[in-house]
C-alpha cells in the first residue's frame, strides 16, 4: 500500500502543490502589475491603490498556503515538517498582517 502511494499519490500531490504555487504567483505578479499601472495613471491619493494591492497579496498568499499545506501529506521527515511548518507560520502571519492592514486602511476610509 505504501508503494502505491510512493509511486502514484506523493507525485501527484506535489503537482499539485506546485500547480497551487504558480497559481498564487500568477495573481501576486500580475494583480501587482495591474495596480502599479493603474497607481500611474491615476493622480488620486494611493490608499484606496494600496488596499486593492494588499487584497491581491493576500489572495495569492493563499494559494501558496494551500500548495504549502498540500505537500505536508508527503513529508517523510521531522526535518521537512519544521521546515514546512516554518513556511506555513510565517505565509499565515503574513495572512494576517495584510489582512490588520486592509481592516485599519478600510477604517480610516
Amino acid at each position: 500500500m505504501e508503494n502505491i502511494f510512493v509511486t502514484f499519490v506523493a507525485p501527484f500531490i506535489l503537482v499539485l502543490a506546485h500547480i497551487l504555487d504558480l497559481f498564487g504567483a500568477f495573481v501576486i505578479v500580475i494583480s501587482s502589475l495591474m495596480v502599479f499601472i493603474y497607481f500611474l495613471k491615476s493622480s488620486k491619493d494611493g490608499r484606496r491603490v494600496r488596499l486593492t494591492l494588499a487584497a491581491s497579496l493576500a489572495f495569492g498568499l493563499e494559494f501558496k498556503l494551500g500548495g504549502e499545506i498540500l505537500r505536508t501529506v508527503i513529508v517523510r521527515s521531522m526535518d521537512e515538517i519544521i521546515i514546512l511548518g516554518s513556511i506555513i507560520i510565517l505565509r499565515g502571519l503574513l495572512n494576517l498582517i495584510i489582512h490588520w492592514e486592509i481592516k485599519h486602511d478600510v477604517e480610516g476610509l
